[in-house]
């Protein structure tokens, strides 16, 4: 019933009805918190925390945030007036929230009335503050891709696990009910033996000259920087002084690598939960791509990847694609995209190209019950309220750390096939090529003292 249900509003909603979770008060939350809320500090008020992660966290009743940082003391501002704003209008007490402002996310830590932290920085600067939360024992939501590198990932990955710290990486599409019914119906045989992955996903345009310009004086730039080499400010390169729009940084290979990870580890997750790869990776990747030759901007253009795994599925990946992920088996297909759902308004792909959520060879697959015997995936209703639901509970959260990093190790070593020719064959398990010892030294980048996860002391 429930996917009949779904089928018949997918278009109109794409995503469903939101039903947000009741969370139940734990024994073994509160002792920093008298009103037994979870108190949150904000890391990074740009486009992604004022339009996703802040605004799909604040209303939920047992959140508060209490915390802002930022390297950018006009975001800094903005940030606390968000907070402020919106529990003094919720609460009709413009006294009710006082919420504190941070430059150093490292101060922030130090905040014994901060239960969790929600990081919403560029790329760059996503693995080294999620790691240093796990040491002060602070619950964390991370945006993705989870790390810069591969090396970078496993050594946040194991420290999270080993500090038993919640962390929730922010690939919300495991939250949208149409990736769960499509991967359950996969995992359960309805189109066959499962044999091939084609995922749509769109690279980036070149990007103009540009010249230096002066940092402006409400901005660290070279905590801004982080552990990447220090280069010149221009604000292309950065964020935008005047407005919240999508931030120039993305399309820089300083800070990412493009939309391989930008939205690459969201796809590659959804579809390792059909392909039951969650926990492994493929065993072999080759990938052809185009580069810029000039401008500021540099990430990939173009591309195509194909990767093979130890199971006999063999996924591809490519621009050329619809965006979205199309399983196909022996007995038909089924395609699965985020409909009309957006996380931010500058999402760079038009809804129009991936309007349809869920599709396949037979629209009969598509109602098929599952059974009470058979496979049924990990629900939730949303990305956000399960973190926090998490939290109280101490249960796994639906984007743990291992499943994340796993995810963003595709995207990488993808990126990494893309710069050199040839087959590169991969090994899950002790995360190294076996037949390229240059792709194995680009597993990992030197970083900049004294920021970065080298510098880090467990």
């Amino acid at each position: 019933m429930e996917r009949r249900m779904f089928i018949k509003k997918a278009a109109a909603t794409a995503v469903g009805t939101m039903v947000f979770p009741t969370i139940v008060p734990s024994t073994v939350f509160g002792k920093n918190a008298p009103s037994n809320k979870i108190n949150i500090g904000q890391i990074g008020f740009g486009r992604i925390a004022r339009d996703h992660d802040m605004a799909e966290t604040i209303k939920f009743d047992q959140a508060q945030f209490i915390a802002v940082c930022d390297v950018d003391k006009k975001r800094l501002l903005d940030g606390k007036k968000y907070i402020d704003d919106y529990y003094s209008k919720k609460t009709g007490n413009s006294k009710y929230s006082n919420a504190k402002m941070y430059d150093d996310y490292k101060e922030m830590l130090l905040n014994k009335d901060i239960d969790a932290v929600i990081i919403s920085t560029p790329d760059h600067w996503h693995s080294e503050p999620a790691a240093r939360a796990a040491l002060a024992k602070k619950d964390i939501y991370l945006q993705k891709p989870t790390s810069l590198t591969v090396a970078e990932g496993r050594f946040l990955s194991d420290l999270v696990r080993k500090q038993g710290v919640i962390l929730q990486v922010g690939t919300q599409q495991r939250s949208s009910p149409q990736f769960r019914i499509a991967a359950e119906l996969v995992r359960n045989g309805r189109i066959g033996k499962l044999h091939t992955v084609k995922i749509g996903l769109p690279g980036d345009p070149s990007g103009p000259e540009v010249v230096e310009m002066p940092v402006p004086k409400n901005l660290n730039y070279d905590m801004w920087l982080g552990s990447t080499p220090e280069v010149y400010y221009t604000e292309i390169r950065v964020h935008p002084q005047d407005n919240y729009g999508r931030p120039g940084w993305l399309r820089c290979e300083q800070f990412g690598s493009g939309m391989i990870t930008g939205w690459g580890q969201h796809h590659f997750d959804s579809a390792a939960w059909g392909m039951n790869t969650e926990y492994t990776g493929p065993v072999s990747v080759e990938a052809v791509a185009q580069f810029p030759k000039s401008g500021l901007w540099d990430v990939h253009g173009d591309f195509m990847v194909k990767a093979e795994y130890e199971n006999g599925i063999t996924m591809y990946t490519s621009g050329g694609y619809p965006n979205g992920i199309r399983y196909e088996g022996t007995d038909g297909w089924i395609f699965v995209s985020r409909g009309n759902y957006v996380a931010s308004s500058s999402d760079p792909v038009a809804q129009a190209n991936s309007a349809k959520a869920l599709d396949a060879s037979d629209p009969k697959i598509l109602t098929s019950e599952i059974k009470e015997n058979e496979i049924h995936l990990y629900k939730s209703d949303n990305q956000h309220g399960n973190w926090l639901d998490c939290i109280k509970s101490r249960k796994e959260p639906i984007s743990p750390v291992e499943i994340g990093h796993r995810a963003c190790t595709i995207c990488l070593i993808s990126h990494i096939a893309m710069k050199l020719p040839g087959k590169l064959e991969w090994d899950p398990k002790t995360e190294k090529f076996k037949n390229n010892e240059v792709a194995n030294s680009m597993l990992s980048r030197s970083q900049r003292f004294p920021y970065g996860t080298n510098y880090i002391k467990v």
